[in-house]
């Protein structure tokens, strides 16, 4: 499986190389990503494309709405493409490419089409046909075979992630924002999961699953692949939202060609367009962007938490402005469905929402929310180097409202730091991966929640402190002491005495002054040595003053 997905997305890459010198590299990704759907969606449509187009004739007495629903049935699929074209046809009219492809495009059932649009791609048709670029990059593709029999979901899953990696390193963008590596999520839900195998077993169970930032679906994608592997007759529906257009389009035309409802998976931002604000879950996996800073959004946020508090997602309090990793873990808590039957949460954090913030400022205030409403069921410690775009070290956050018996009152800690092996070659930071050996083990040292080596299990409270600032007086003293004479060649004041803004011989007069005027000082100083200690500022005030005045040297300070 894996030598086939990685053959095919090499393979895809090199095709980038006929856009050099007439694209900038960073513009790559926008020609070669969405033509990786549009042969993706070919491949799907190929064994039914004919039946559809042949029965075209018979709808055009129906309403579009109708047309749409039997032509769907023809295709047997949840959409279609009704256009005399395909990749194969497209190639064997070089001439009108540009026109025919997009009669193609256009062909598209509304759903598929609605997906289309995000990547603007009609913008690139035109350019690329003028550079006479359009008909060889097609031509590429159609020797690209996607089928789903060659290709399945999850494989192509891995190639748009590998291509979306290729192309951030180019364009010096954050891949880590578009996905997860595969074995990092497959951690996340063998845990979320681990304890409901009960549930999660009977016939005709239906969960859902939600990510508010879901970039190409990777984590929707691996959960629903493990609950079919677990029990073919559970209905896992999958909810998403993302605001990258092109991750979107992605995520949402692989849960077009597995059936899906693609209205679940909603574009924009999930803070201030909130596209499932009615809706709860069973489940929630998300890895947010880290240390991502919230400014655009803060005046919605703000006006949230000031005008609803805990009747909207964000009562508990806002994090710094510089870091929304906590806006994401409330609004997953708002979408929890209620204790009866509760949810689980997995989320991926760096360690700012661990640290950051004392006592009293809005991350501790979050922390203390989800510790006394006892709902931190574990954090995990990951090796350090698992993620493409950073090497620093990250945590899943385990959060749910129906805690088992055992787990109530408590918080697990599991580091899971040695936990990996090296990989044969690093893929931008990535350089280690979690094996699935490694995988079963720390899932199981999870399960098991017993103390060892690896896991640290306390109550709530032991995480609890308060911030206690203890104010005493001042306590200043003064003496004339041999050592605290010799400080004054330390401070400023004392050495611009023998210093001049003026030059030549005049600036050379005046520091020469200005060195006699510091030994005088410190000779006036050193004959009244003592070990008198002064507590009185004032008194030792007049002291000094009365030294100075002797040795004539008081008008010269300016005391």
């Amino acid at each position: 499986m894996t030598i086939n997905f990685k053959e095919r997305a090499n393979f895809i890459w090199s095709i980038a190389d006929l856009l050099r010198g007439d694209y900038e590299q960073s513009e790559y990704g926008r020609v070669i990503l969405p033509i990786t759907v549009l042969r993706r969606l070919d491949c799907v449509l190929e064994p039914t494309k004919e039946a559809v187009f042949a029965y075209l004739p018979q709808t055009k007495r129906l309403s579009p709405d109708a047309a749409e629903t039997v032509l769907k049935k023809k295709a047997r699929l949840t959409f279609f493409n009704k256009s005399k074209y395909d990749f194969q046809k497209l190639v064997a009219d070089p001439n009108d490419i540009a026109a025919n492809l997009r009669n193609y495009i256009n062909g598209f059932s509304k759903n598929a089409r609605s997906i289309l649009e995000h990547f603007n791609f009609n913008d690139h048709i035109e350019r690329l046909d003028k550079a006479n670029l359009l008909y060889m990059v097609v031509k590429r593709f159609a020797e690209v075979d996607l089928h789903p029999d060659k290709i399945k979901n999850i494989e192509m899953g891995y190639i748009f992630e590998e291509l979306i990696r290729k192309f951030a390193d180019l364009s010096n963008e954050t891949a880590g924002e578009h996905f997860t590596p595969r074995e990092v999520i497959r951690l996340m839900v063998n845990i979320l999961f681990l304890n409901d195998k009960e549930i999660l077993t009977k016939k005709g169970i239906v969960k859902t699953l939600y990510d508010p930032a879901c970039g190409t679906g990777g984590m929707l994608s691996v959960a629903e692949e493990y609950l079919r592997e677990l029990n073919p007759d559970a209905d896992l529906r999958v909810f998403g939202q993302e605001l990258n257009p092109e991750s979107y389009a992605i995520c949402n035309s692989d849960m077009l060609i597995k059936g899906q409802n693609t209205e679940h998976i909603k574009f924009g931002n999930s803070f201030t367009q909130d596209g499932l604000k009615d809706e709860k879950f069973d489940y929630m996996l998300s890895n947010p962007p880290f240390g991502v800073e919230w400014k655009k959004i803060e005046e919605d946020i703000t006006k949230e938490y000031e005008q609803l508090g805990f009747s909207g997602r964000f009562g508990a309090g806002l994090p710094r402005i510089s870091d929304g990793s906590f806006l994401f873990l409330q609004h997953m808590i708002s979408k929890m469905r209620p204790e009866n039957g509760g949810a689980r949460i997995g989320i991926v954090f760096n360690g700012s929402p661990l640290f950051s913030g004392g006592a009293g400022s809005g991350e501790s205030e979050i922390r203390k929310w989800i510790i006394e409403n006892d709902m931190l069921e574990a954090i995990i410690a990951l090796p350090d180097q698992l993620f493409y775009n950073t090497g620093i070290s990250t945590y899943v956050w385990i959060v749910t409202n129906r805690k088992e018996k055992e787990r109530k009152g408590k918080i697990q800690l599991i580091n899971a730091t040695g936990f990996f092996q090296k990989m044969t070659r690093s893929l931008g930071n990535k350089r280690n991966e979690i094996s699935d050996e490694h995988t079963a083990e720390i899932t199981k040292i999870y399960g098991t929640f017993k103390k060892n080596e690896y896991c640290k299990i306390f109550k709530n409270d032991y995480f609890g402190y308060t911030r206690i600032t203890v104010e005493r007086p001042l306590r200043l003293n003064f003496q004339i002491s041999k050592e605290r004479v010799e400080r004054l060649d330390e401070q400023s004041v004392f050495i611009n005495l023998a210093k001049s803004k003026k030059k030549g011989k005049e600036g050379l007069r005046e520091a020469e002054e200005g060195e006699k005027l510091q030994k005088q000082i410190k000779d006036a100083l050193y004959r009244l040595e003592s070990s008198r200690v002064y507590k009185n500022r004032e008194k030792f005030i007049e002291v000094i003053e009365k030294i100075m005045d002797r040795g004539g040297l008081r008008s010269r300070l300016r005391l």
